[in-house]
C-alpha cells in the first residue's frame, strides 16, 4: 500500500501543495466563480468540514497579487485554461479572512477575539502605511486597528478602509474573501449577547455595500443568515447553498473523486464500507461524502489496513444542536426521530434564510437546521413514491457515521433524563421481587423513550444501566460473571443486595413470552448468581424481553 501524505487538519492551499500533501484538485471552482462576470457578492454555505477554509485558501492563492503562486498550480485543472489565468492569477488585490477564531463567554471576549483577527489582517498589510496613494488620516486609523487601540465605530468601517486603501494604492478593485461569517453569529447566540454581535458584523458587512474598492466578494459559512438580517443593502448578492447550487461538486468529495483516492491508495476494496460510512449527502445536483472523514478514514487506513470506519465528526463538531433539538421538542419529535433512526425519512418545509437568534422559534425551523448543518440530508425525488408539496423536503439521516452520532446523543439524552424521573416505586419492586410492577414501571419509562428497531439488546442494556446509573446503585453493564456475560448488575451494598438482569430483544410481540423463559433459563445455565453469594444477602435475578416499547419481567427462582 503506498504511503500518501494525508493532509487531516490542513486548510492551508500553500502548505499543502508545497509539502507535497495529497490533493484532491478543486480549482475548477476558480473558473466557475469566473464563467460570467462574477456575481459582487456570492455567499457559499455548507457543513462544517466540507473544505470551505481550504477552498477559500486555494482562491486566495489564485487571485493574489503580492504572491506568485503559478508552481502551486502546475499540472491542476486550472492552468488548462491558459486565457483566464492570464487574467486572473496573481493579478488582483486581496484580502482573505476568517472568523472561525472568534469566540467568547461574553460580548467582550468575543469582540477581543474578533479585533484580534482585524489586527492580524492589517498586519499583512503594513506596506499600505508607506504607501504615497494613501492619505494620512486612512494611515492613523489603520495604525490603531494593528494597534489594538481602534474604536468600535473603526473596527465596523474596518474592512471597508482596508479594501480603500489597497484599491488606491494598487489603483485596481480587491477581492474580498470571507470564511466561516457566521461563527460570530452562532457563538453570540449560544452565550446570550447575540444583539451585540450582529450590530458588529452588520456594520462590518457594510463593505460588501456600493463599495466601489470591491471587485467581487465570495463569503463561505454553515447557515444563511437571513439577508435583512446582516447584509441588508446589498446588492447583487447571490447564495449558494446545498439545495440550490452550481458549486456542489467543489465542496466534499464526489464519486469520481473517492474512486481516484482509492485507487490511489491501493485500497479499492474498501470503497463499500467508506461508501456507507461517509457518503449519503445530497447536495444540489451532486451525491457527496464528507471529506474530513475520508481523509481521517484514509490516513487511519494507512497505519492499520484492518480498521473499522469510525465517527470523526463527533471529535470536531459540536453535537449539542441534536440534543438541544431533543430538549427542546420533546415528545413531539420523538416518533419522527424514531423514523430516521429506523432508515426512513420524514417530510419537512425548509426555510434556509433563517437567524440564530429564531432557531428554537419553532419546529420547523430546527429540522431545516439539521439539514442544512449536515445532519440530515434530502432524498432524491426519483426515490420518493410520490412528489412532494413546494416548499417540502423528504429528509434522512445521510450515513452510518452521523446515524451513531443520532444513537449517543439520544441515549445519553435518555440517561440524563431518567435521573430525573420518579422511580422509587420500580426501585421498590426490584428489592421486593414484584414483577408486575416491575413490568407496569419499565413500560412507562420505555413510552417515554425515543426509540427504533436497530437497537436491539443494546439499546436496552443502556436503557437498564440509566434508570440506575446517577440513583445510588453502582451499575455494571456486560461485565463476565460466572460461566458468561450478564447484561446489567446493579449493586446496592450499603443493604447487602444485588440485582441480575439478562435481556432479549424479541423480533415479534407474540415472542416475548417465550423469549422472557429464555433470559431465565441463561441465568441458571450460566450460574451469574453464585459469584455473589459469598457478598450478597439477597441476590435477586430477573429475565427481560424487550418488543419496541414494551417489555415483559420475570424472576428467577
Amino acid at each position: 500500500m503506498p504511503k500518501l501524505n494525508i493532509p487531516v487538519g490542513v486548510s492551508d492551499f500553500e502548505k499543502i501543495r508545497k509539502n507535497g500533501y495529497y490533493y484532491v484538485d478543486k480549482t475548477g471552482l476558480i473558473s466557475e466563480i469566473l464563467r460570467e462576470e462574477p456575481t459582487e457578492v456570492t455567499l457559499v454555505t455548507r457543513p462544517r468540514r466540507f473544505g470551505k477554509t481550504l477552498g477559500m485558501s486555494m482562491l486566495e492563492n489564485f487571485f493574489d497579487i503580492r504572491k506568485d503562486t503559478k508552481e502551486l498550480f502546475d499540472g491542476l485543472e486550472i492552468t488548462n485554461n491558459t486565457e483566464l489565468c492570464e487574467k486572473w492569477m496573481n493579478r488582483w488585490p486581496t484580502v482573505f479572512i476568517s472568523f472561525k477564531s472568534v469566540d467568547g463567554l461574553d460580548f467582550q471576549g468575543a469582540y477581543d477575539m474578533l479585533t484580534l483577527a482585524i489586527s492580524e489582517l492589517f498586519k499583512k498589510h503594513l506596506y499600505l502605511l508607506d504607501s504615497e496613494q494613501v492619505n494620512a488620516y486612512d494611515k492613523q486609523s489603520f495604525s490603531r486597528i494593528v494597534e489594538g487601540t481602534a474604536s468600535v465605530k473603526e473596527i465596523k468601517n474596518s474592512l471597508i478602509l482596508l479594501t480603500g486603501m489597497m484599491y488606491i494604492h494598487y489603483g485596481k478593485q480587491v477581492i474580498l474573501l470571507m470564511d466561516e461569517y457566521d461563527v460570530p453569529a452562532a457563538i453570540s447566540n449560544s452565550h446570550g449577547y447575540y444583539t451585540e454581535m450582529l450590530d458588529l458584523m452588520k456594520g462590518m458587512m457594510q463593505a460588501l455595500k456600493d463599495n466601489q474598492a470591491l471587485r467581487f466578494a465570495v463569503i463561505t459559512g454553515c447557515l444563511k443568515i437571513a439577508k435583512e438580517s446582516i447584509f441588508t443593502g446589498t446588492n447583487n448578492f447571490i447564495s449558494d447553498t446545498i439545495t440550490d447550487s452550481r458549486l456542489n461538486e467543489y465542496f466534499g468529495f464526489v464519486q469520481d473523486d473517492v474512486d481516484q483516492i482509492l485507487k490511489d491508495a491501493e485500497i479499492v476494496g474498501h470503497a463499500e464500507k467508506i461508501k456507507a460510512w461517509y457518503d449519503g449527502y445530497h447536495f444540489g445536483d451532486f451525491d457527496v461524502y464528507c471529506p474530513w472523514d475520508v481523509m481521517n478514514y484514509l490516513r487511519d487506513i494507512q497505519r492499520n489496513p484492518e480498521i473499522k470506519p469510525a465517527s470523526y465528526w463527533k471529535n470536531t463538531s459540536d453535537n449539542a444542536i441534536i440534543r438541544s433539538f431533543i430538549d427542546y421538542s420533546g415528545s413531539n419529535i420523538a416518533k419522527k426521530l424514531e423514523t430516521l433512526l429506523s432508515g426512513g425519512y420524514i417530510t419537512q418545509r425548509i426555510d434556509d434564510n433563517l437567524t440564530y437568534d429564531y432557531l428554537h422559534s419553532s419546529e420547523e425551523n430546527l429540522w431545516s437546521i439539521l439539514y442544512l448543518t449536515g445532519y440530515l440530508t434530502r432524498v432524491r425525488d426519483s426515490d420518493l413514491p410520490n412528489s412532494l408539496p413546494d416548499g417540502v423536503s423528504a429528509l434522512m439521516i445521510p450515513n452510518a457515521e452521523i446515524k451513531e452520532i443520532f444513537e449517543n446523543t439520544v441515549i445519553k439524552w435518555f440517561d440524563d433524563s431518567a435521573k430525573t424521573w420518579n422511580r422509587q416505586e420500580l426501585f421498590a419492586s426490584v428489592w421486593n421481587g414484584d414483577c408486575e410492577i416491575i413490568t407496569n414501571e419499565m413500560n412507562r419509562l420505555l413510552r417515554k423513550t425515543i426509540s427504533y428497531h436497530d437497537y436491539k439488546e443494546d439499546f436496552y442494556h443502556a436503557f437498564l444501566a440509566g434508570i440506575f446509573t446517577g440513583a445510588g446503585y453502582v451499575v455494571e453493564s456486560n461485565k463476565e460473571h460466572g460461566e458468561g456475560r450478564s447484561d446489567v448488575v446493579v449493586h446496592d451494598s450499603e443493604n447487602g443486595r444485588v440485582a441480575i438482569f439478562e435481556t432479549k430483544y424479541s423480533k415479534r410481540m407474540e415472542n416475548m413470552d417465550r423469549d422472557c423463559d429464555k433470559t431465565l433459563q441463561q441465568i441458571r445455565k450460566r450460574m451469574y448468581a453464585e459469584e455473589y453469594e459469598e457478598d450478597y444477602d439477597q441476590i435477586f435475578c430477573y429475565g427481560i424481553s424487550f418488543f419496541r416499547k414494551r417489555c415483559l419481567v420475570r424472576k428467577c427462582e
